[in-house]
């Protein structure tokens, strides 16, 4: 009796809880845009807490330098993210178009065809889209 009556509250409560789905577009250069973009992830796990939030960052164009392995404040906050199961997606044709090698990119880094691609099936399937700096 007890274990049913604690099945129906812990399926009372899973039903209740919403996933919310956030891609991020990051298409513009530079240490401080990455920075706001991690941070902006970061802070909406913690906002929608304890509901769960699935976000994929992709980057794509001059953004691409967001995945690129390096080290100081961008690397610790990407390493916070990935930890809190953000997820990264780079463009094949930015990595194409920029000659960019795969072993350049952080090892968690899911490689998409195309970023703005993505992008829109993200869309398309019912995700929200975030631009990530300006």
């Amino acid at each position: 009796m007890i274990a049913s009556v604690f099945l129906v509250v812990v399926m009372g409560q899973t039903s209740h809880t919403k996933l919310h789905r956030v891609v991020v577009e990051v298409n513009v250069p530079g240490n401080s845009a990455y920075g706001t973009v991690l941070n902006n992830a970061l802070n909406l796990k913690k906002a929608f807490a304890p509901e769960a939030v699935q976000i994929e960052i992709v980057c794509h164009g001059d953004g691409i330098g967001m995945l690129l392995i390096q080290f100081g404040r961008v690397s610790d906050l990407i390493h916070k993210a990935h930890d809190q199961k953000v997820e990264f997606a780079a463009c094949n044709n930015t990595l194409r178009g920029k000659k960019i090698d795969r072993k350049k990119l952080y090892s968690f880094v899911q490689i998409v065809p195309s970023g703005v691609a993505e992008i829109v099936r993200k869309q398309e399937d019912g995700w929200s889209y975030l631009k990530g700096a300006f």
